[in-house]
């Protein structure tokens, strides 16, 4: 570490985006949203409280102790032992995948206890009654219904707290069964729920900061997701420790220097990000993916929705081994794999952008010329029953790489990045979906060994992708496609069997830069800072700093990378990842 220089410090570690044109619809703290929700008093009245998985709903009633009823939707919901049934082919007996359910969340519940409690809100003749829980508009929308979300990120830090899953008493569950049922089962059944009812919201709760609601209107809650769709925004990253993490994120993003390492980095990953939106003085965290959800057109575009959906195809992440270790030996599915085993409609090609290294950094990648496969195979699975140290070295390439090297790996092939390395990482998002072959014999954070996927693994590898074939057709593939005095473009990747195309900017002027249709996924690479503007003053210009992870919807249009502080000896450069 004592030989990379420590950058500019100006990452933002809590980016808001300013919205419009809703004043006095956003409310800060219980006593505030209180006021509001009770503010049209009359004879009766119905709040309800439809709750993402996660929400504390023991911390939602303190708001209404004068209640005369108060409607527990949960309770109709069918016992964990059949829901556990309803599950058993999703979860899987694998300790990290499971397939996607495509249930309905309705399905979940006893449609006679429904029909009861919604019975016994029409009897109230008398007084407030609230209707609270997941799944609550199945009961009524009554007179003012809420939505209460909350961000994954903070879902996965309350698991590790011991929360349960949704009508689960796993608290003591490790996490990563938690997680798994988190992402498999009740986010594929809320989002879907959830995105049925954005234009009924009348409010909408940021309910991430235990006991400190925040509230807006779901007019507000509509319209900011509008205003985001429209031009370029930062994700809320997390930052989270790992075995082989390093130091290089906490000394050049100011994260606390208590901790041992930072691992990971995840910064554009819609799927798990946040959003912060900022309302006059309030600021409201929302789950990006409700923007995905709301907005999907002018985010993704046409052609991209045409071909993915209601879903973001790209993710941005930052590996951190510098001062670390290896990171596992693995490979990701093949597309044909990950659609029969999993449900997935797309795999995770992905890439290793080196945002900085050391003269000892590199990757390892694809099999050498002429190994024994049979063999390798044998020793992975000696390895997995702890026999022998995998010889990775005898086996799998170690190619050096340098700062600003962009390493293109198909799905199927084997692939890590040593340590003393900083990766950007460029993917397509199903990232749960990595088989780990060898660990290099370590175990988690938690003590235990970490799920290796041997089996699965050998099905995917393309042992014909050795030597010869990564040195010509995954590494140093950068072409330069335009160069003149203050500017210069880079096509870096990715392999034909990618569905993502990556261009660098380097620049020391404005430079203009074509949508080409589809979103955009961004990161300042080199440099200081630039202001992302529009050359038709479609949105405000953006400023974006060294490190940091931007999206450019492809509403946005065209956009201008204009340069801060750059000159010939340092430059500003940006990478920019986008669909085929």
């Amino acid at each position: 570490m004592e030989n990379v220089k420590k950058c500019y410090g100006n990452y933002d570690l809590h980016p808001c985006k300013k919205i419009e044109g809703f004043d006095g619809q956003a409310f800060d703290g219980t006593d505030a949203i209180v006021e509001e929700l009770t503010k049209d008093g009359g004879k009766k009245r119905v709040i309800v409280c439809d709750c993402y998985p996660g929400v504390d709903k023991e911390e939602v009633l303190t708001w209404f102790t004068d209640a005369v009823l108060v409607v527990d939707v949960d309770e109709c919901a069918l016992p964990q032992q059949e829901l556990d049934e309803m599950f058993r082919e999703y979860l899987t007996d694998d300790r990290v995948f499971g397939i996607m359910c495509h249930k309905d969340l309705k399905e979940c519940f006893d449609a006679e206890k429904l029909q009861r409690a919604a019975e016994q809100v029409e009897e109230v003749e008398e007084g407030l009654v609230v209707v609270i829980g997941t799944g609550a508009s199945f009961v009524t929308y009554g007179d003012c219904y809420l939505y209460f979300d909350m961000a994954r990120w903070e879902i996965q830090l309350r698991y590790r707290a011991g929360m349960a899953n949704w009508n689960c008493t796993n608290t003591d569950a490790p996490i990563l069964s938690k997680y798994k049922r988190g992402f498999f089962i009740e986010w594929r059944l809320t989002d879907r729920y959830k995105k049925e009812r954005f234009l009924k919201f009348d409010y909408v709760v940021d309910t991430n900061e235990k006991n400190h609601p925040k509230m807006i209107t779901g007019a507000a809650f509509r319209g900011g997701l509008s205003q985001m769709s429209v031009q370029p925004f930062r994700l809320q990253p997390y930052f989270d420790p790992g075995v082989w993490g390093g130091q290089w994120m906490k000394e050049n993003f100011g994260l606390n220097p208590e901790q041992e390492n930072y691992a990971w980095s995840f910064d554009g990953v819609p799927e798990e990000n946040s959003i912060n939106l900022t309302f006059g003085e309030v600021t409201v965290e929302l789950p990006c993916m409700d923007l995905v959800l709301y907005e999907p057109h002018r985010l993704l575009g046409e052609r991209v929705h045409a071909r993915f959906g209601a879903e973001f195809p790209i993710r941005f992440d930052l590996l951190d081994t510098m001062g670390g270790g290896n990171l596992s030996l693995q490979v990701h599915p093949l597309t044909e794999y990950i659609q029969d085993a999993f449900g997935m409609h797309y795999t995770q090609d992905e890439s290793y952008y080196i945002l900085d290294a050391t003269e000892d950094s590199c990757v390892y990648l694809g099999v050498k010329e002429n190994i024994d496969k049979e063999a390798m195979a044998a020793d992975l699975k000696s390895a997995e029953k702890g026999d022998i140290l995998f010889p990775a070295e005898k086996y799998i390439n170690r190619i050096p790489v340098k700062k600003h090297d962009h390493v293109l790996i198909p799905a199927g092939t084997i692939h890590c990045s040593g340590s003393d390395t900083m990766v950007l990482e460029i993917s397509a998002t199903p990232y749960i979906f990595t088989f780990k072959l060898w660990d290099w014999g370590r175990v988690g954070l938690d003590g235990i060994p970490r799920p290796i996927h041997v089996d699965r693994g050998l099905k995917n590898i393309q042992w014909d992708r050795d030597t010869k074939w990564v040195m010509d057709n995954i590494v140093h593939k950068e072409q330069v496609c335009h160069s003149e005095e203050g500017a210069k473009v880079e096509r870096t990747g990715l392999h034909e069997r990618e569905f993502i195309d990556t261009y660098r900017y380097t620049v020391t002027k404005p430079w203009l830069c074509k949508n080409n249709g589809s979103v955009h996924m961004l990161n300042l690479v080199e440099g200081e800072a630039a202001r992302i503007e529009s050359p038709t003053q479609a949105f405000p210009p953006f400023e974006v700093h060294y490190g940091e992870t931007f999206i450019i919807p492809e509403a946005a249009g065209d956009y201008i990378i204009n340069p801060i502080k750059a000159d010939d000896e340092h430059p500003v450069s940006v990478i920019a990842a986008w669909v085929k």
